[in-house]
């Protein structure tokens, strides 16, 4: 009776499983493929690093789910194979310890994990930006582009320090060209991400970080932070623009005519908490050559910015 019972609730269960398969669909019915294209960035990888990120991380599941699918197909099939409501089910008392399974169940698990080790130490290798053969590797022969980066509540600032300018809410490299970042946050921890390019890394308020990019391809790709700041974090966000070598030197030249100039005493205006929903972008140029560790020095000196109230009784 109560094997009964329990097949029953197996039917119903499986009843209510497939009725789903066509809900799911409805959800993904207004989804066009170029709309999910744009959503699965990290599936479109414009470069040699973000690419090998996206094969090791494929490598990854793949090896878990051969692991995970032959699990899940010899369960069910054990627990169909041997219910206790089958009569012609095998059964011996005096069965204890079998070789072949012993070796199977050990053998498995110890080569999906040297095989993981091996891959995760070779992939750690092929994209850690403190490497300095990296580079060398992905870009021989080209000269990096050096580019520091502020963070600030709500903004990305990034310095070209050979050029001497900057511009903010927006990120112009050369293609074919290894971009060496040096990284910081005047306020609280921020992501760097560029999921086309460039995997996600922390910037961290008094601390430097590292990364490294190289983009194969012309386009605009999405850039923002990865990790919750506050109220303006929504709208955090950064168009990385990748032009020719010629067109970034006609645009660093554009550049050097830019007005509005930077300082750390002008950086201290724009650092104050700014929610940037209209994608605004600033073009500085004569950019101070030490403004990346003024920030830092100020940071650990405790210079904080904080979020102006309006006054009571205000509108």
């Amino acid at each position: 009776m109560q094997a009964r019972r329990y097949d029953t609730i197996a039917r119903r269960v499986g009843y209510l499983a497939r009725s789903l398969v066509p809900l799911s669909l409805l959800f993904l019915s207004g989804c066009s493929a170029h709309g999910l294209s744009r959503q699965f960035l990290l599936f479109r990888p414009a470069g040699p690093l973000s690419a090998a990120d996206l094969r090791f991380t494929i490598l990854d599941v793949a090896v878990m789910l051969g692991i995970i699918i032959p699990t899940a197909v010899m369960t069910t099939y054990f627990l169909l194979r041997y219910r206790k409501t089958r009569a012609s089910a095998a059964y011996d008392p005096h069965w204890s310890h079998s070789n072949l399974i012993e070796i199977v169940v050990w053998t498995i698990p110890v080569l999906t994990v040297a095989l993981l080790g091996y891959e995760s130490y070779k992939g750690t290798y092929a994209v850690n930006p403190y490497d300095p053969r990296m580079i060398k590797t992905v870009a021989p022969g080209r000269a990096p582009l050096a580019v520091d980066v502020i963070t600030t509540d709500w903004q990305w600032l990034f310095i070209y320090p050979q050029q001497h300018i900057a511009i903010a809410n927006k990120l112009v490299i050369p293609r074919g060209t290894p971009v060496v970042f040096r990284m910081t946050s005047a306020t609280v921890v921020n992501d760097f991400f560029i999921p086309n390019l460039s995997g996600m890394i922390d910037v961290m308020p008094g601390m430097r970080t590292k990364q490294v990019l190289v983009a194969d391809k012309t386009g605009q790709y999405k850039g923002y932070s990865a990790n919750f700041s506050g109220s303006g974090f929504s709208w955090m966000g950064f168009r990385t623009h990748v032009v020719s070598r010629s067109g970034f030197t006609r645009w660093a030249q554009a550049m050097e005519k830019s007005p509005r100039h930077l300082d750390y005493a002008q950086f201290n205006v724009f650092a104050k908490p700014t929610t940037n929903t209209d994608g605004k972008t600033y073009a500085f140029s004569q950019v101070h050559s030490r403004l990346f560790d003024q920030v830092i020095k100020g940071v650990l000196a405790g210079k904080v910015y904080t979020t102006r109230l309006p006054p009571p009784g205000a509108a």
